[in-house]
């Protein structure tokens, strides 16, 4: 299909009505407040203004899939994957803000009690209380079994010690998904459990007030509109209420329920860059000449931009079927994963590809396709590392 700007999605919803109206709803707003502004954010490193937020708030992306009942949209995964795409389109870090609450309210409804749903599910879903998910560490990476950050029952409450990496938009957020070891004899994913842990937003000038806990910017190639950091937990104090599910030792399983949902956000994702640098790349090569003619009209350039529109609808359709069998409450570990894995690589091939049809300017930092070749590569690392992905996928063929 095309959008009012003659622009081809293929292998778009098509006949789904709503979705569409989904879909022209969040490419209008990435066109009028994100694209215009998405390459100075990503040059000056500076965090996503918060009006952006605020905005997305009031169109209901951060209560999207909550039900109704806790205050959200209680729309389907697939509504999900459709504004994750046109968002990311517009800017990674965009589309990006929605996957924590996503997370959040996942773990939240697949394990929390009903007075934690009835308590915190309402504030995600209006954007009252941002979150971030707190797991990994310096030494684990993809081993998450292996944590080693504790927490330590005192009296009715908790006390967390250790350390984490990679934590995205840890400073201005008012809650952690925090994973940690509770049962210290313990060494794989036993023992360890899942806490709704309050922090106090910061400021630029003290990112990290919270008593007990301490944190430091990692400077990035791409994916920079929320900032990663790295975080210290020193007795930090967690109220005994906000261990999820209330029963200890129920961490990793609890995680292991978002990955699907997690993983089907993060295809769509890219396939919103990979959409991103299509058109950027197809633009660039109808509007630059050489030899007095448009690179368009170069056969091995036009063969680079029909291989981007024909991976790219291959990518979109297998997200949109992994998201068609989340909503029908099937099993779908399996296509999640080939999602993410195929829709990371696709993404990082159409950067690739639009840069070199850029030339020399593709290097430029001056021009977009810099920034979405930056953008690009983080996918296949976050969610589950590309070869993570493809050990799940193979352990499934061998079943």
């Amino acid at each position: 299909m095309r959008d009012n700007h003659g622009r081809a999605t293929f292998g778009a919803t098509g006949l789904d009505e709503e979705l569409e109206m989904i879909r022209e709803q969040f490419r209008r707003f990435a066109d009028e407040k994100v694209v215009p502004n998405a390459h100075d954010w990503h040059l000056k490193d500076v965090l996503i203004p918060m009006e952006i937020i605020t905005e997305l708030a009031y169109m209901g992306v951060f209560g999207l899939t909550i039900p109704e009942e806790y205050g959200g949209f209680g729309l389907s995964k697939a509504s999900m994957v459709v504004v994750s795409e046109e968002l990311s389109r517009g800017y990674i870090g965009v589309g990006s803000l929605g996957t924590r609450s996503e997370i959040a309210a996942e773990l939240i409804l697949c394990g929390g009690t009903e007075e934690q749903k009835q308590h915190w599910l309402p504030k995600l879903a209006s954007g009252e209380i941002l979150p971030t998910a707190v797991f990994t560490e310096p030494n684990t990476g993809s081993d998450l079994g292996s944590l080693r950050t504790r927490a330590v029952k005192v009296g009715d409450d908790w006390e967390v010690t250790g350390n984490k990496t990679w934590i995205t938009h840890a400073a201005r957020t008012h809650v952690m998904t925090l994973l940690a070891r509770t049962e210290p004899d313990t060494t794989d994913y036993r023992g360890l459990s899942m806490f709704l842990a309050e922090k106090t937003p910061g400021t630029d000038e003290v990112p990290f007030p919270t008593p007990g806990m301490t944190g430091g910017e990692i400077e990035v190639l791409g994916y920079r509109g929320m900032k990663e950091y790295e975080l210290g937990f020193d007795g930090f104090k967690v109220k005994g209420e906000n261990l999820l599910g209330g029963v200890p030792g129920q961490g990793f399983k609890q995680l292991m329920q978002t990955f699907e949902s997690a993983r089907i956000q993060t295809a769509a994702r890219a396939v919103g860059v990979a959409q991103s640098a299509l058109e950027v790349g197809m633009k660039y090569a109808e509007d630059r000449k050489q030899f007095g003619k448009a690179l368009i009209e170069f056969p091995r350039v036009a063969g680079k931009l029909a291989m981007m529109a024909v991976e790219i609808m291959v990518a979109r359709q297998l997200t949109y079927f992994s998201a068609w069998q989340k909503d029908h409450d099937k099993r779908c570990d399996l296509e999640a994963g080939m999602a993410k894995l195929l829709g990371a690589r696709v993404a990082w091939a159409a950067a690739d590809n639009a840069l070199q049809i850029h030339g020399g300017n593709g290097f430029a930092l001056e021009y977009q396709i810099s920034r979405i070749l930056c953008d690009a590569r983080i996918l296949n690392i976050f969610e589950g590392a590309a070869e993570i992905q493809a050990q799940v996928i193979a352990r499934r063929l061998m079943d």
